[in-house]
């Protein structure tokens, strides 16, 4: 039986090879994060979650879903009526994983007067340079 070192380590987001770096941008990306966030909210079709997440494409949500199935965040029911009827809903896990994340989103949406107003310092002194 062979038992290297690395097994016994735990995991290292900063570590290039780590599996959980994976799973971090699935989370964190743009579309993941919102659609982590629009499932908080109840299980939805795959229409009503592109209405929700304004601006995603269908494949990109499509590929999104996919990845979040796959880290075990979302499940994918589909009914076999005609035509196929498909909901998305968080699992426990995913429940979990979005309710840290909407903590993080509501943070920022709470900040965004300091944020704006950091931005236009930035962009007046930026200006006054060229």
């Amino acid at each position: 039986m062979m038992n290297t070192m690395e097994e016994n380590l735990p995991y290292d987001v900063f570590a290039r090879a780590c599996p959980s770096r994976g799973t971090l941008e699935h989370v964190t990306g743009r579309w993941g994060a919102l659609t982590l966030g629009a499932l908080q909210e109840g299980s939805l079709r795959f229409n009503e979650l592109r209405r929700r997440v304004d601006g995603v494409s269908e494949k990109m949500l499509s590929q999104t879903l996919q990845s979040l199935e796959r880290d075990g965040l979302v499940h994918r029911e589909a009914q076999p009526t005609n035509p196929p009827r498909v909901d998305y809903e968080l699992t426990p896990l995913g429940h979990e994983v979005a309710e840290r994340l909407l903590a993080l989103i509501h943070f920022v949406e709470g900040r965004m007067d300091s944020v704006l107003a950091a931005r236009e310092r930035y962009d007046e002194s930026r200006a006054a340079h060229h």
